[in-house]
């Protein structure tokens, strides 16, 4: 079966994060997203702690964009730190390669 070709898979935007909570597993981070993101669809890709700081890297659609990283940042326990259309370049930038 051939692959859909890359204009049909839909635009997304790659959102680094870091989060001031002692999560050190992926489901619980799963699930403050899945609390404060609740009418987005997402989902994580990246998630390590690093020097005791919980961080990661989220997919998600580019109509969502927006409204997903001011969600995140008017939270008082996340931030993101970067973004990009290339998971690769957030990769870089945080770290997480």
């Amino acid at each position: 079966m051939p692959k859909v070709n890359k204009s049909a898979r839909g635009k997304h935007r790659w959102i680094g994060f870091h989060l001031d909570i002692q999560y050190n597993s992926r489901d619980k981070c799963e699930d403050f997203f899945s609390k404060i993101l609740d009418n987005i669809p997402w989902r994580l890709f990246d998630f390590k702690v690093v020097d005791g700081v919980p961080n990661g890297i989220l997919k998600i659609s580019l109509e969502s964009y927006m409204d997903a990283k001011n969600i995140i940042n008017q939270q008082n326990k996340s931030n993101t730190i970067t973004s990009s259309g290339k998971i690769k370049l957030v990769r870089e930038r945080m770290g997480l390669k």
